[in-house]
């Protein structure tokens, strides 16, 4: 998932997106208002990370600005007032949290995996097609060629995310924070072993093969190039 943090403080900035990074985010950075409001316009993104006291552009005008677009991206805003009225005045502009700092970066993490789960929940569409697999995401049901595919729960959301993010390369440890919302331990083998199991009910029997190892770097749902 890509990911952008505005925020003028070098040590903040640099604090955060190093620890995103290692979660398995892609990161892009903007250290003033002006480049950050470009790149949050011109740009798309999973959640935004705003510092409110920016510099040359206020981070309240940014986000004035991304939900005059029509662009209902999650926005975090990171902010050193913490009074309740600048909270209120944050989430009434259109913001999903307030985190004031100075925060522990666990805690950044956890509400940042909180608003990436509640924008990926299905809103209009509750069906998804690839090739002859189809997800039924309301009764959380998997079809293949026609033939019910008996998932237990991780097993359906980890499908679920392989095919909203398809043709993605996810590594184990967003795999692990998003299905299992967890830090990734590289000792265990629990993700390799769920990819396996799900991979021998809806890629096995099937032609063609729909979930791909990416070797060193994590898991794709594609579909084949000669398909």
């Amino acid at each position: 998932m890509k990911l952008l943090v505005v925020e003028d403080e070098n040590k903040t900035a640099d604090y955060v997106r190093q620890g995103l990074m290692e979660a398995g985010f892609v990161v892009d950075l903007a250290r003033n208002g002006l480049d950050g409001h470009h790149m949050a316009m011109t740009e798309a993104y999973d959640l935004i990370m705003l510092d409110v006291m920016l510099p040359d552009i206020d981070g309240r005008r940014i986000l004035q600005s991304v939900r005059a677009a029509g662009n209902q991206v999650p926005v975090l805003f990171l902010t050193a007032r913490g009074h309740v009225d600048d909270r209120v005045q944050g989430l009434e502009l259109g913001a999903d949290d307030y985190l004031i700092k100075p925060f522990a970066f666990a805690e950044l993490l956890a509400r940042v995996r909180t608003l990436l789960r509640r924008g990926a929940m299905p809103t209009h569409h509750d069906r998804m097609l690839i090739v002859d697999l189809e997800l039924d995401l309301a009764r959380r049901r998997a079809i293949r060629g026609g033939r019910r595919i008996n998932l237990t729960n991780k097993e359906f959301a980890l499908l679920e995310l392989l095919a909203r993010r398809q043709g993605e390369v996810l590594s184990r440890s967003l795999i692990a924070s998003q299905v299992w919302d967890m830090n990734f331990d590289s000792d265990t083998n629990v993700i390799d072993v769920a990819i396996r199991r799900l991979r021998a009910k809806i890629d096995d029997d099937f032609e063609p093969k729909l979930i791909h190892t990416v070797r060193g770097m994590g898991y794709t749902l594609d579909i084949p190039d000669d398909e």
